[in-house]
């Protein structure tokens, strides 16, 4: 997301500062504040909602502008399916390093999300390097690329089960947040 950019009056650009207090975020880092003091009481809940004011202020960000609807469902899916893949995915890493005399052939993988959402390429990186065995090296908001170093990968077919099994993840977090964005263009649609 570009800064929006604000005209002084000798001419010169800046970045806008944001001054209004985002309540998502103030009831999130409220929450955060809480958790971490391990104390849900109503003292601990008031200083905290003062803590995440302050931050805000003193360190505004632009406006989260979301357009995502949780559906319970398809989130719940998303959860039991993301802790399946943890599960077996560290069994398959255990297999992997418990076996000493195995060469590894690692790869860096190239996956193309189809949506151009930031929110949806966030999770999608996070819950993916959450999975043992592979770890996000670079994500590129300008193309909604992620590159992803893989464990144990011998040949093309695995590189792109690998890139179909990113895919799905995407797609299970796009049914889990209902999101009204177009899906990204390829090359050749956006020449056209």
């Amino acid at each position: 997301m570009s800064p929006e950019l604000r005209t002084r009056r000798d001419g010169s650009v800046r970045p806008a500062r944001y001054r209004s207090l985002q309540w998502p975020v103030v009831v999130w880092m409220t929450l955060v504040w809480m958790a971490l003091w391990r104390s849900f009481t109503w003292g601990n809940a008031v200083l905290g909602v003062v803590v995440a004011v302050l931050i805000c202020l003193v360190f505004p960000l632009p406006p989260l502008r979301m357009q995502l609807r949780p559906r319970p469902i398809q989130l719940a899916w998303l959860v039991i399916r993301f802790g399946w893949d943890v599960i077996v995915s560290s069994v398959q890493v255990a297999g992997v390093v418990l076996r000493p005399n195995r060469k590894l052939r690692n790869a860096v993988v190239q996956v193309d999300l189809t949506t151009p959402s930031d929110f949806v390429l966030t999770v999608v990186a996070e819950m993916t390097s959450l999975i043992p065995g592979s770890i996000v090296v670079e994500a590129r908001r300008s193309t909604h690329t992620l590159f992803l170093h893989v464990l144990n990968v011998r040949n093309l077919a695995e590189v792109e089960k690998f890139r179909q099994a990113v895919l799905a993840q995407e797609q299970r977090v796009l049914a889990a947040f209902k999101s009204g964005l177009p899906p990204v263009p390829t090359p050749e649609e956006a020449i056209r």
